[in-house]
Order: C-alpha cells, then sequence, then structure tokens
C-alpha cells in the first residue's frame, strides 16, 4: 500500500514542473521554481529510501553480475519496479531542467526536447542535442549578423 503511494506521489510531483517548462518557459515563477533543486533532492531522497527498504541481498546478487534475465526477474518484483520508476522520473526531470536552462541561456526552442524527455528521457536529450547542433551549423551565426546589424553596440 505504501508502495503504491509513493510511486503514485512521486508520478504526480513532477507533473508541475514539467508543465511549467513546457508551457510557460519564459514567465518569470517558472525561472525561479526551476533553479531550485529541492524537487530533485526530494526526489532523489525517495529513490533512496525506496532503494533502502526495498532492496534485499537477493537483489543485490542478482544485480552483483547481472543478466538480461536477472534484470527482468528484478524488475518483475513492484519494489524494484518502484525503484526503478522513480531513478526514472529524477534522472529525466534532471535532464528537463539541463535542457530548459540551456534553452533559456542560448534562446534556442526546447519543447519539443522537454516533451520527448517527460516521456522519453534520452530521446528528449538526444533531441536537444539535434536541435542544437543544427541551430549552431545553420542559424546561429545569421542571427549574431542580424543582432550586430540592428543594434551595433552589441
Amino acid at each position: 500500500m505504501i508502495l503504491d503511494y509513493i510511486f503514485n506521489a512521486a508520478n504526480l510531483f513532477v507533473l508541475p514542473f514539467w508543465a511549467l517548462m513546457i508551457f510557460l518557459p519564459n514567465w518569470g515563477v517558472t525561472r525561479k521554481v526551476m533553479t531550485s533543486t529541492i524537487p530533485l533532492v526530494l526526489l532523489a531522497a525517495t529513490y533512496v529510501y525506496l532503494f533502502i527498504v526495498g532492496f534485499d541481498s537477493e537483489a543485490a546478487s542478482s544485480l552483483a553480475n547481472p543478466t538480461l534475465s536477472e534484470i527482468a526477474g528484478f524488475f518483475a518484483q513492484e519494489s524494484a519496479a518502484a525503484i526503478g520508476w522513480v531513478h526514472f522520473i529524477v534522472m529525466d526531470l534532471f535532464v528537463g531542467r539541463w535542457i530548459y536552462w540551456e534553452g533559456q541561456r542560448t534562446g534556442l526552442v526546447t519543447t519539443h526536447s522537454l516533451i520527448l524527455c517527460l516521456f522519453a528521457g534520452p530521446s528528449g536529450l538526444l533531441s536537444h542535442i539535434i536541435t542544437a547542433g543544427i541551430w549552431n551549423r545553420f542559424f546561429a551565426s545569421a542571427a549574431k549578423e542580424t543582432t550586430a546589424e540592428t543594434n551595433p553596440t552589441a
């Protein structure tokens, strides 16, 4: 019962942060909220708690020298699945926050990468890396030239 509560709470906890980054990225409140590491600390602490209470010697031995079938067996347990899921949530939010701040720093649009990161973390990271690469290769120099032409003191 407590495992279900923690699982559901962790899922709901991250949604406001994702909503702010995706739908209101330039809002002052979003910037202020996203400067804080408290959400990441709380999620990481939840992960550590689940890891401590849900990890036993059998799990440790199966993960000491893992095979695919042992990993599959490990994650078939509800406690292991909760540990893994919270791990995903923490890391996806961490990467999403980094993508968000890179977009704020560079002016690059990150909405598509953040949405992908929310649903499939590594694909969002890849999307952002590709988007930034394309932007830097084809558009960044044109943007700098336009700024220089319209504002000679820049």
